[in-house]
């Protein structure tokens, strides 16, 4: 699979799509939520895999989201997301909520080709006023156990990032198995990559067991540190002082556009519109 550019990628990437993210320790595609605020992406849907972090915020902030369907939306240590609370105040952002299981069991009912899936535990909680699209129904099979049935959620992108990626396009990315849900639970799946790498990883089976096959794979973009400020498995840590001088920033909209200015448009002039 021949790599292409960053900016080509984004471009793929339809305004409405609802694209589906993981959250920050588990290998975000940064870079290409960088790529998609130049290109100006508006009313995309975002699916929080199970929860959102820096790259849900930072999208929230430069107006390409419409809509949010996750259980979470954090800066884990830097505290709240500073501009997905300012969306949710200013009634500009629709959330659907949800729960860590609840985004989990959806994708997975993908996955397995099933129109839905049951799941524990929602039986009493208030989550279930929220979300009509989840049903309560009794057990077929006599108990009178009562168990909530979730349907498959099916996103028309996977975007993440990987270390690397093979000549045949297969993408490692070690233990971060709930990558591996979205990108068979989506129609397509965008990955940036640290590198290209020549072999076939299904052939090694030290590499096999960590990677994606390229038959879930649409198209990758090499993205050196592309993950940052969050952590990429053994590669780099998660970066803790930039995350908390962007919450600090992003309180405010005119501080989250100067550093928007500054780190995802390299000083050029920037606002929401």
């Amino acid at each position: 699979m021949t790599p292409i550019s960053l900016e080509a990628m984004a471009a793929s990437i339809p305004d409405g799509a609802m694209v589906a993210v993981p959250p920050d320790n588990s290998i975000p595609s940064v870079a290409l939520a960088k790529a998609l605020i130049r290109r100006r992406a508006r009313g995309l849907r975002l699916v929080g895999v199970p929860i959102s972090g820096f790259a849900t915020d930072i999208l929230i902030g430069a107006g390409c989201v419409a809509e949010v369907n996750t259980s979470a939306v954090t800066l884990g240590e830097a505290g709240f997301a500073p501009r997905f609370s300012a969306a949710l105040k200013a009634g500009t952002l629709t959330v659907r909520d949800a729960t860590c299981p609840a985004m989990h069991t959806m994708l997975q009912a993908a996955e397995k080709g099933v129109p839905f899936m049951p799941l524990r535990g929602l039986i009493g909680s208030d989550i279930l006023a929220n979300r009509p699209d989840w049903v309560v129904i009794e057990s077929p099979f006599g108990t009178g156990e009562k168990i909530t049935l979730l349907p498959a959620l099916h996103p028309d992108v996977a975007v993440f990032h990987a270390v690397m990626a093979d000549s045949a396009g297969n993408v490692w990315v070690g233990r971060r198995r709930e990558c591996a849900t979205i990108a068979h639970a989506s129609q397509r799946s965008l990955v940036t990559v640290e590198r290209v790498v020549e072999g076939n990883f299904l052939e090694d089976e030290r590499l096999c067991p960590g990677a994606i096959n390229a038959t879930y794979i649409s198209g990758i973009a090499i993205a050196e540190r592309g993950a940052q400020p969050s952590a990429l498995l053994d590669e780099y840590g998660f970066d803790t002082d930039y995350v908390m001088q962007y919450a600090r920033a992003a309180k405010t909209e005119a501080g989250f556009a100067e550093w928007c200015a500054e780190h995802v448009f390299d000083n050029q002039a920037v606002a929401a519109e």
